[in-house]
């Protein structure tokens, strides 16, 4: 029973109104986002950058010893070209992870529609050739450079210079692996 009225007139009390400004929409979680397609090409963007900038500075390392051994003796070449190219597989792990990514949304044809959730998913999944990508290839790098001087001195040791670069690769593929796991598991 309202005050000042009798229990004839009483109603049900009308709820206050909220100004339109102050009204929240009603968002799903599910629904698809706007914001999924530039976040999984950031993903992309970092795992092509990272690991193509690592690759590009290991190669850089390695191509001073290079340069520098096949001053004194040019048939070192064929030595020196096998341990130069060991850095730059980095960046083409990352390359594979960014078209993967973009495949798996997408991006490079297809009718997918992907939510928020799925589009940081997808760029998270792209982290680890990203950040791994670039630190092994620099490292990669300076273990080519070491291996050079070493070919210098000890052509006949070439299989030994090989594998000590190598080891750091290791790494890179595990970054590798663990990306196109973590892609491998969005359901979308």
């Amino acid at each position: 029973v309202l005050i000042g009225k009798s229990s004839s007139e009483s109603k049900a009390p009308i709820a206050p109104r909220t100004p339109p400004n102050l009204m929240m929409s009603s968002v799903s979680l599910i629904s698809p986002m706007p914001i999924a397609a530039p976040v999984v090409i950031l993903g992309a963007a970092l795992a092509v950058g990272f690991a193509g900038s690592g690759s590009a500075w290991g190669i850089g390392l390695a191509n001073e010893a290079a340069a520098g051994i096949m001053t004194e003796d040019p048939k070192k070449f064929g030595y020196a070209l096998v341990l130069l190219a060991l850095p730059g597989t980095q960046g083409i792990y990352g390359l594979l992870v960014a078209v993967l990514a973009m495949q798996k949304s997408g991006l490079l044809g297809g009718d997918v529609a992907l939510t928020g959730w799925q589009g940081r998913g997808i760029c998270f999944a792209c982290l680890p050739i990203a950040i791994v990508g670039f630190y092994s290839a620099i490292w990669q790098g300076k273990s080519s450079a070491a291996s050079i001087l070493m070919i210098a001195k000890r052509p006949d040791q070439i299989g030994k210079a090989v594998i000590l670069p190598a080891m750091c690769e290791t790494y890179a593929v595990f970054g590798l692996l663990i990306s196109i796991l973590l892609l491998n598991g969005i359901q979308l």
